[in-house]
Parts: structure tokens; C-alpha cells; sequence
């Protein structure tokens, strides 16, 4: 039997059910690694038929982690960001995605003066999934047909986070742009 996107939405259910920690946050990471093994799924979610940017493929409604696909039709950096109170996990589907992860080195957790130091770096291939926790602060990079899903703890649309401008060692409060309706 071919694991599907709602038996993917239903044993991520039971695993941030039973583990809503670091521990059900990697369990999610092996179930969305188990997901894009399935060309079906790959093929209708971010294949070439599938539409442009980023939309909603479900959200929950009682634990409020929410399933996005971004199909990403230009290359593109983002500067250093984290994900406010919320997890994300990143699943990359077509293509790659180079990942770096950072730790702030001035004790502050808002916005405001911020200093940065890049302590790892990676790339992340078709099947592999990474684990990006609360407060966690990243960088992804990609090429023009990067496609990836993304699962997050909570909709982003709603959620104040940070972007860091490194080279003026500021941390900058912002909020997503909408992915859509599920």
C-alpha cells in the first residue's frame, strides 16, 4: 500500500500527540522522509503540472501544524530567519536546498542588535528532510525548480519572527506572506 498525504496528516497526528517536544518534531522529519519516497505523492504535489509558489496542502485545525508545498519557480536566498514560536520541517522533494544554521552570539532574543556565526552547512537532496525547532535560526538557498514541502508547528502567516541583516547586525521583525487556504 503507497503511504498518501492523509496517511502521512494522520500518523503526524498521533506522533505530535503523543511527543508535541523535539522528540514528535523528528518523528515528523522520518514520517516526511517516508512521504516523498512516493513518486505519486511528489508527482500531484510538487510536480511539474503542480502550481507555482506555495500553497497550503492541509492545516489542522486542533494542533495546528500546517502541511505547505512550495513549488519555486525562481532561485532564491533567504537572509538568516527563524520561525518565531514555531518548528518547521523541510522536506526537499525536487532538486536541492542548501541549509546553514546559525546561533546568535549576543544573548538577545528579540529584535534589535544582533551578532550571528554560522555553525553548519549542508545540502539537502531529494527524500531528505531536516528538523528546524523552535527559535532555531536558518538560511536556505535554491535553484531555479527547487521544489519542497514544508510542514511548520503553527501557520506562519500569523506568527512574528526575526530576519537577521547581518551585515548590519540587526534582527528585524516580520511577518509571512500568505500561502493560501488549504
Amino acid at each position: 500500500m503507497t503511504y498518501t498525504l492523509d496517511a502521512f496528516v494522520a500518523d503526524t497526528r498521533a506522533a505530535l500527540g503523543a511527543h508535541p517536544g523535539p522528540d514528535g518534531r523528528e518523528k515528523v522529519r522520518a514520517l516526511l522522509e517516508k512521504l516523498l519516497a512516493v513518486p505519486a505523492f511528489v508527482e500531484e504535489a510538487v510536480g511539474p503540472q503542480a502550481p507555482l509558489g506555495t500553497r497550503k496542502l492541509y492545516e489542522d485545525k486542533e494542533l495546528g501544524f500546517v502541511v505547505l508545498a512550495h513549488c519555486n519557480p525562481k532561485p532564491h536566498r533567504s537572509p538568516p530567519h527563524d520561525h518565531g514560536p514555531s518548528w518547521a520541517v523541510y522536506g526537499q522533494a525536487v532538486s536541492h536546498t542548501d541549509m546553514s544554521e546559525y546561533r546568535r552570539l549576543d544573548g538577545g532574543a528579540g529584535a534589535g542588535e544582533a551578532k550571528l556565526e554560522q555553525v553548519k552547512s549542508y545540502r539537502l537532496m531529494p527524500g531528505q528532510a531536516g528538523v528546524y525547532d523552535v527559535g532555531s535560526i536558518h538560511a536556505i538557498d535554491y535553484p531555479d525548480g527547487s521544489r519542497f514541502v514544508r510542514v511548520t508547528g503553527r501557520d506562519l502567516d500569523y506568527v512574528k519572527r526575526l530576519r537577521f541583516d547581518m551585515a548590519k547586525g540587526k534582527a528585524i521583525t516580520i511577518e509571512s506572506a500568505t500561502a493560501g487556504q488549504a
